[in-house]
């Protein structure tokens, strides 16, 4: 089955302790897609501006992308530029140019309004909101927001999460929307307002999933090297909803397993610059990761 995402298609320079790139791919869509690719084809939704090399991204079109909603226009592309340290966890922000992208107004092509998946990356509230006025009737809505919104339109979000069934974000984010220091009042706060799941990723720390009464937690995946953070958070995204429209099983085991997937491929990109490692794994890489991950987290049962 197919998944929908609108975001950001982007030019990244990143710059690590362990090297650096230059205008590689980048943009939350991208690496979603990226992601999401392995387990099931993609519908992407975004804007580049005609200096965007498009010939970089047939390999997502050779994955399975279907790129027919990315428009290209007059104008330079979204780029951002920034620098991690040694905590690799938090990025300084060096420079960020929207281009084209801050006029972005999705348009969803009539091939993608039926699709049962759907995933509102990173962008204004308002917008994610005039994409839900044009799919017909998904099985599954995902968003995922960041401090800038919930600062500066925090009522526009407050609405989005009356339309959509699953909010991704990190603890920082869901204490300042929130207000609660604690994370399992917070996730309640969020669910009383519309989403049946949240999930709220901890970054090396691994992932938190509440749903129903239920809390479902998932350790990172234990890595020799991290070479660059940039878009782990996407590409878990992508991973997770790639995994249940591939499945198409909305139980809770099912979301327990989703977590899981994300997990493993937030694992593979940050193994490499942009999407890099994303373009070179493959199922066995996936399916061994995974295993390796269960016997991370297995124990017999405890008396």
């Amino acid at each position: 089955m197919t998944v929908l995402v609108v975001g950001s298609v982007a030019l990244d320079s990143v710059e690590t302790p362990f090297g650096r790139a230059d205008d590689a791919l980048g943009g939350s869509a991208t690496y979603f897609a990226a992601s999401a690719s392995h387990h099931t084809p993609v519908q992407l939704v975004g804007v580049v501006g005609n200096d965007y090399p498009m010939d970089k991204l047939r390999v997502l079109e050779a994955r399975g992308v279907d790129l027919s909603g990315l428009e290209q226009a007059d104008g330079e592309s979204f780029r951002w530029r920034g620098r991690y340290r040694h905590d690799l966890n938090s990025a300084e922000t060096l420079e960020t140019r929207l281009g084209v992208f801050s006029h972005f107004r999705p348009k969803i092509p009539a091939q993608f309004k039926r699709a049962k998946y759907v995933f509102l990356g990173n962008i204004d509230p308002r917008l994610q909101i005039e994409v839900l006025s044009q799919v017909d009737k998904p099985k599954l809505v995902a968003c995922d927001t960041m401090n800038f919104w919930i600062e500066s339109r925090r009522d526009d979000l407050i609405q989005l999460l009356g339309k959509v069934d699953l909010i991704t974000l990190n603890d920082a984010e869901a204490r300042q929307l929130t207000g609660e220091a604690n994370l399992v009042r917070a996730a309640r706060w969020i669910m009383a307002r519309g989403p049946k799941t949240v999930v709220i990723k901890k970054g090396e720390h691994g992932a938190f999933m509440f749903h129903a009464d239920r809390v479902f937690f998932a350790p990172a995946y234990p890595l020799d090297s991290v070479f660059d953070p940039t878009g782990a958070g996407d590409s878990f995204a992508g991973g997770f909803m790639g995994y249940l429209a591939k499945t198409d099983d909305l139980s809770e085991a099912n979301l327990r397993r989703a977590v899981v997937y994300g997990s493993v491929m937030g694992s593979f990109v940050v193994e490499g610059f942009s999407i890099t490692r994303l373009l070179e794994i493959g199922s066995d890489d996936i399916a061994r990761r995974v295993a390796e991950f269960h016997r991370l987290v297995s124990v017999d049962a405890l008396v």
